[in-house]
């Protein structure tokens, strides 16, 4: 690479090439500056941003004459022609809208957002001043379309068009051409290891399927975010946010943010920047107690398992432990557990860092950049259990190198779990470490059969029992309940541990290749990708007991795209695109995309897209292999299937009437080969009926695929501006989870010993990943509307619906998390310029209630509304903007998910410096 490296460079110093300089300065149409507008030459994506004062400087190798285009959110484009090599051009932008903003996802290529072929939404500099958030990830859920779940203070999950979970597979996130999902997970942490505020660029998202141009994991949608090029800016930018979050769970905690960018351009050859993010706060504080659904249970009953209590998951029939005790009651009992707070701190912190080096060998367009970046964070994530991530790490690298019509890119992503760890299994250890639990239960049936020999009542039995089997519990706070919780949170064994052990990772590489520079007749691109895995968990997540396991997918595509001159100033755009995709574990797919954008007057413009894409199986859908106490969950890769093999007890009803061993060993693959669903044994547990009893042996699991329609307009009717969509979804294959359980002796649908299996309790119950047999459909629409109001007011609002087909009761063993309100109200309403320098923002949003499905836990989400809002004021002879602000200001707390904790209000202030 260093003799690469130098050969460019001498090459550089032997060749001259010709360079056209511009300069300028860009303003609104009353002169003042306007920072961070975007000159680009017209045609490709060369192009350079105002700095604070509404100055740019262009360089380009281009020779005169050529088109220069100017553009700045809410301001209309303005084009002008440059003639000379070295030209002063000025533009002065009249006030517009967001459709004349530039957009690059929707066609990898630059293009208005008024042209797009399909919905998209952006999230510019403009936004992030004026977000009413309290930073600019958080001011994506103001968007139109857009879903955030949160999971916890720090991780937030965004989502598009449905099917939402923390762990959103679905959904892709880039960062500079770079996915930034984790390796160990397979979805992104939210902006947790993310960008950092001074250095975004732009925020882009694509909702809905886009798998013909950027593959099998963008199903629901994408979330691009670009960061600012080093030889576009340049100096010391900055900010400092301080604050308080209020909750009533847990209280008033002080809250910091703070990021630092520095930037300089040693040449017209050399550029280089660093950024650095530190946020720390304390998350919400989980305390929701309602025993689990359908259970009607309270912390007094004697089989109580509660959302946000630890180790009682662990529970028996005491009857059937008994031995078949007469005095014994045929009742289920589980053990006390432990409040989730005394099982974390609840810090939320986050410490990230990125740098790149960019290289110009000729001046020009032709770049070979190296990012790094590095992050490490402490948040709480909800999956089947609740886990709390504690100096989680992930990295990565990047080398590329690009023009205008290129790009080549390879990466490598790695993560480390650090010291994070099963709050569930935390609780059901400690319990374990000081009582075993047939220690525990020996106790408290013994105390049961005494005390009501002693002419006890049921309840003062239970209550006697319970006391008993409860002397000698580990006290949170004591020393030796801190001696447990230390010595179990660093056992990665599950049987006696909880902690996590990974250090996976992903190599990726991509390219692509614009040929429209070449010839004039249609616009083509073609490009690939190629991805290959390494899962390495040391057996605490996947079955990787003897190694990493490798393997790899990779996908090609072409994209073609006319535009057509209809005269009377209508123009007709079309677009065709396909891609080829292929895992190794399955056939190649592929994803064509077809779209139509009709333009009227320069004001309306109507789309329709029609397309198809696919996902493939993630990492944990066929390799996990992990106990979460609730359910084994053990992924469906054919190798997978006997790689997870556990030993379990047989009852003494198993052993004395059926001849069964005290132990039994039972390979995951009985979830696929040997099960019941679960709901049938539910149904067979009250009516005693084997005949209720249905098998269930899940498929193994196959891509899932996707057919999309989509139906938009954009105007603009007189000053009011119009963004609306529809679509339909059409899902074959749908992946999800099904819970089956699995008898430890029998074969399912003998009518005989594996019945009397499930009768004894002698079965595991398992999580298979597995596709629907029903038929999954989705559809929606949402309008977005903004204007001008009583002058230079800005309002806007949006409306979303959003719903699911799909007989629940018919396959009532089939999980499809849809997991979004079908209704959804946004309006922001504020004003940039309230007077000189002074400005505020107001964002309110409303969701519907919906159900929340997942391995966690189900439930309703009640409707729930909520007010953003900040004031500002910016000092230009400080280069400064000083903000304050509050998030959830009204004060109602809510939550949109069963299981994580409520959201409770925040309040800051900040300032930010040099940042445009």
């Amino acid at each position: 690479m260093k003799t690469i490296l130098k050969i460019m460079m001498l090459l550089s110093v032997a060749l001259t090439y010709s360079q056209t300089t511009v300069t300028g300065k860009v303003t609104d149409a009353s002169g003042q500056p306007l920072p961070g507008a975007n000159v680009i030459v017209v045609g490709t994506s060369t192009g350079t941003i105002s700095d604070f004062d509404g100055n740019y400087t262009l360089n380009t190798p281009q020779t005169p004459p050529f088109s220069l285009q100017a553009s700045s959110v809410g301001f209309e484009t303005s084009t002008k022609e440059v003639t000379s090599t070295n030209q002063t051009i000025d533009f002065k932008l009249s006030e517009g809208t967001s459709l004349d903003e530039v957009v690059i996802s929707a066609s990898r290529t630059p293009e208005r957002v008024f042209e797009s072929p399909v919905t998209v939404e952006r999230f510019g500099l403009k936004e992030i001043k004026n977000t009413a958030s309290a930073g600019f990830y958080d001011g994506l859920e103001n968007l139109k379309g857009v879903d955030v779940n949160t999971n916890s203070l720090t991780f937030k999950s965004i989502n598009t068009r449905g099917f939402a979970t923390f762990a959103n597979t679905r959904f892709m996130q880039l960062v500079d051409g770079m996915d930034n999902s984790t390796p160990a997970l397979n979805f992104p942490i939210g902006n947790l290891v993310g960008m950092n505020e001074t250095d975004v660029m732009s925020v882009e998202i694509l909702p809905g399927a886009a798998s013909a141009l950027y593959g099998a994991n963008a199903f629901n949608g994408i979330l691009f975010m670009r960061s600012k090029n080093p030889f576009d800016f340049q100096g010391i930018s900055g900010y400092h946010k301080q604050g308080i979050t209020s909750q009533d769970a847990g209280g008033d905690n002080t809250y910091r943010d703070s990021g630092l960018r520095m930037a300089y351009k040693f040449s017209d050859y050399f550029a280089a920047k660093v950024n650095f993010g530190w946020l720390k706060g304390t998350d919400w504080v989980a305390d929701n107690y309602q025993g689990k659904p359908g259970t009607g249970d309270t912390r007094a009953s004697i089989n109580y398992d509660g959302y946000n209590i630890y180790g009682d998951e662990v529970a028996t029939n005491i009857r059937a432990a008994s031995g078949g005790l007469g005095i014994i009651p045929d009742v289920v009992v589980s053990r006390t557990g432990y409040e989730e707070r005394d099982l974390t701190n609840y810090n939320a912190e986050s410490v990230k860092a990125d740098w790149g080096l960019y290289f110009r060998p000729w001046a020009n367009d032709f770049e070979i950049q190296y990012v790094g970046k590095v992050g490490s964070g402490s948040t709480i994530y909800q999956g089947t259990n609740r886990y709390a991530l504690n100096g989680f790490t992930q990295q990565q690298h990047k080398i590329e190198i690009k023009n205008d019509n290129f790009f080549v890119r390879g990466y490598v992503v790695a993560d480390k779990a650090g010291d994070s760890y099963d709050m569930v299994f935390t609780g059901i250890n400690i319990n374990r470490a000081w009582k075993p639990d047939q220690q525990w239960f020996g106790q408290y049936i013994q105390t049961y059969a005494g005390a009501t020999l002693s002419g006890a009542t049921d309840a003062q039995a239970h209550a006697a029992a319970r006391a008993v089997a409860e002397t000698g519990r580990l006290e949170p706070g004591t020393p030796g309940f801190q001696s447990a919780f230390d010595r179990i949170t660093n056992d990665p064994d599950f049987t006696s541990g909880s902690k996590f052990q990974d250090a996976s990772k992903y190599y990726h590489a991509d390219a692509n290749y614009n040929f429209s520079h070449l010839w004039d007749v249609v616009d083509v691109q073609v490009g690939g990708s190629y991805r290959q895995y390494s899962l390495n968990s040391s057996g605490t997540i996947y079955t990787d007991y003897d190694g990493p396991i490798d393997y790899s997918e990779y996908g090609v595509y072409t994209q073609l795209q006319k535009e057509f001159d209809l005269g009377a100033e209508m123009k007709l755009k079309l677009t065709g695109s396909a891609r080829y995709d292929k895992s190794e574990f399955f056939d190649g797919f592929v994803s064509p995309r077809i779209s139509a954008g009709f333009t009227v007057n320069e004001n309306h413009n109507i789309r329709a897209s029609v397309q198809t894409g696919f996902r493939n199986p993630t990492t944990q859908d066929l390799f996990i292999g992990l106990d979460a106490g609730r359910a084994i969950l053990v992924g469906s890769a054919p190798a997978n299937l006997d790689r997870y093999v556990r030993n379990y007890p047989v009852s003494a009803a198993g052993q004395l009437g059926f001849g069964q061993p005290a132990q039994i060993s039972q390979a995951g693959g009985s979830a696929y080969t040997n099960s019941y669903l679960a709901s049938s044994v539910q149904a067979f547990a009250q009516s005693e009926n084997p005949a209720d009893l249905v098998i269930g042996n899940s498929a193994l699991v196959t891509p899932e695929k996707i057919t999309s329609a989509e139906v938009g307009y954009r105007g603009k009717l007189n000053t009011v501006v119009i963004d609306m969509s529809v679509y339909y979804n059409k899902y074959k294959d749908f992946i999800s989870g099904e819970v089956v359980l699995a008898p430890l002796y029998g074969t399912v649908g003998d009518n005989g010993l594996s019945v009397a299996a499930i009768a004894n309790g002698d079965f595991k119950t398992y999580q298979t990943y597995t596709n629907s047999e029903a038929d999954v459909n989705s559809y929606g629409g949402s309008i977005g509307l903004s204007t001008k109001v009583f002058g230079n007011f800005d309002l806007g609002g949006s409306y979303t619906y959003t719903k699911q087909d799909f007989d629940q009761a018919a396959f009532p063993d089939f999980r499809t998390s849809f997991n979004t309100p079908t209704h959804k109200a946004k309006i922001n309403f504020g004003n940039t310029d309230l007077f000189k320098n002074f400005g505020f923002n107001a964002a309110w949003r409303w969701n519907d209630n919906y159900f929340w499905q997942a391995t966690f836990g189900d439930g309703n989400i009640p409707a729930y509304h909520t007010l953003d809002a900040q004031i500002n004021y910016t000092v230009p002879s400080l280069k400064s903007i000083f903000k304050a602000g509050a998030t959830n200001l009204l004060g109602e707390e809510y939550f949109t998910a069963i299981g994580t904790g409520s959201i409770g209000s925040m309040y800051y202030v900040s300032w930010t410096i040099n940042n445009l």
